[in-house]
């Protein structure tokens, strides 16, 4: 399966999403603010990113822009995880370099949809 960063503060979440990725049998890091999920991203090269845009240090739009200006993670698909209606952060969410959108309350299968769709491509190469 795929290798998922977890960019979360809040530790219920980040909880949850333990569970249910290592449920389905996904290898999970887990950074609690910006600046650490760009480190892990360049260290660790996840299949994807998982960020929450609300983050302590530096921000999940800013940990996303400097994720995708570098060579070594510019690839790896980040889904921005966030409270906020896609429609309200539908502009800045494409100027960052977003790939998709989780919204919270999370909705686990759709999570695992596009979980299957962003790393289908870099798990079978």
């Amino acid at each position: 399966m795929a290798k998922i960063l977890v960019v979360e503060d809040d530790l219920i979440i980040q909880n949850l999403m333990l569970f249910y990725l290592q449920d389905k049998q996904h290898q999970v890091l887990v950074a609690a603010n910006g600046r650490d999920g760009v480190s892990l991203a360049r260290q660790e090269q996840p299949d994807l990113i998982i960020m929450d845009l609300r983050l302590p240090v530096l921000d999940g739009w800013q940990a996303t822009e400097q994720i995708k200006a570098c060579d070594q993670t510019a690839d790896i698909p980040v889904l921005a995880l966030t409270a906020q209606s896609y429609t309200a952060v539908r502009e800045r969410f494409h100027d960052a370099g977003c790939d998709g959108y989780v919204g919270k309350p999370i909705n686990f299968p759709d999570l695992f949809v596009q979980i299957d769709t962003l790393t289908r491509n870099k798990i079978s190469a």
